[in-house]
């Protein structure tokens, strides 16, 4: 049963000199219990796409059209009341990227958690609250009395556990995890990842990793959906675009990414930079750094169509 339906997608910022079309047609769609990894380099849209499912953008920031269904209701139209009330925290939360500075310095890490939790579940006493919380804590690996200190109290690793703690405060469905193993260390990263793969299977969590590290989704994930320059490339299951990768960027990325089995070589790079997306290429954004491009790609567009079974890929070369 679809949980998440995404379709269309496209979300813009405004500047002086134009609208910054940073999400264009992204369409993917996640089932319950279900981790899905979206990849891709820095500016591509990915925290983008995070923020729009919330409906979270800085003022600057519009969905300018698309459909956001979690189960068949529509998010982008609902207010802002709505929103607080049906949608975050309660059915899609978020893991911040950086978790010392999605937390504040001032107030006790206990006490930032509860207010989630109270202004989100009417009715809820503070009692109750901490109760929670301390199960929370107790879910995540953390002592229950730890809560009472300060973000800075917290250890890195333990920050990012707090942050998990904060997002299932209200019992989510989909968990949107922004860079979960940014600043951690190797040994620390493999704790908080295998900690979201065990909540996944207990909670039978909807998982959405954003990343640009592809060995951390190809580890935790089911789903694989790679983004340029705004726009979906490639999606499928994990195993078949790792092993079979049809778009010359998903091809470019696995290339840059060193083997620890294979012999030592020279690492490969994409070659150009990424379009400037205040005027994107007419045609296929990837074409400048492509090295099959055609002039069809300079031209036109290509959509996301099904090459293989549950593989869908935007390409000409796949067209033809």
């Amino acid at each position: 049963m679809t949980l998440l339906s995404v379709q269309n997608l496209t979300t813009y910022y405004q500047i002086r000199r134009g609208f910054v079309r940073a999400v264009e047609d992204v369409s993917f769609s996640l089932e319950r219990g279900e981790a899905m990894g979206l990849a891709g380099e820095s500016g591509c849209g990915k925290t983008t796409v995070a923020l729009s499912l919330l409906k979270i953008l800085p003022p600057n920031g519009k969905i300018v059209r698309g459909k956001i269904l979690l189960n068949d209701l529509d998010v982008v139209k609902l207010s802002e009341s709505e929103l607080r009330e049906k949608i975050r925290w309660k059915a899609i939360s978020l893991i911040f990227q950086g978790a010392m500075n999605a937390m504040n310095p001032m107030y006790k890490v206990e006490d930032q958690i509860v207010e989630a939790i109270r202004l989100h579940e009417k009715g809820v006493t503070k009692k109750e609250a901490k109760d929670r919380v301390a199960k929370l804590f107790e879910m995540v690996g953390l002592e229950p009395e730890r809560a009472k200190g300060y973000p800075h109290e917290f250890s890195g690793g333990m920050r990012q556990r707090a942050m998990i703690a904060m997002a299932l405060a209200c019992n989510p469905s989909i968990l949107i995890a922004d860079e979960p193993s940014t600043a951690l260390d190797v040994i620390v990263q493999a704790q908080v990842l295998k900690l979201l793969d065990e909540l996944k299977r207990k909670l039978n969590l909807a998982i959405i990793m954003i990343s640009h590290d592809l060995s951390i989704i190809s580890e935790t994930c089911d789903k694989l959906a790679i983004m340029y320059a705004g726009r979906i490339v490639e999606v499928g299951d994990v195993l078949s675009v790792f092993k079979k990768p049809l778009h010359p960027y998903t091809q470019g990325l696995i290339a840059a990414f060193p083997s620890i089995y294979a012999p030592k070589q020279e690492m490969s790079a994409i070659p150009g930079s990424p379009p400037n997306l205040l005027n994107p290429p007419k045609g296929c954004r990837f074409a400048p750094r492509c090295n099959y491009s055609m002039d069809i790609c300079l031209k036109e567009s290509p959509s996301l169509i099904e090459a293989d079974k549950n593989h869908f890929v935007a390409c000409h070369l796949v067209h033809k």
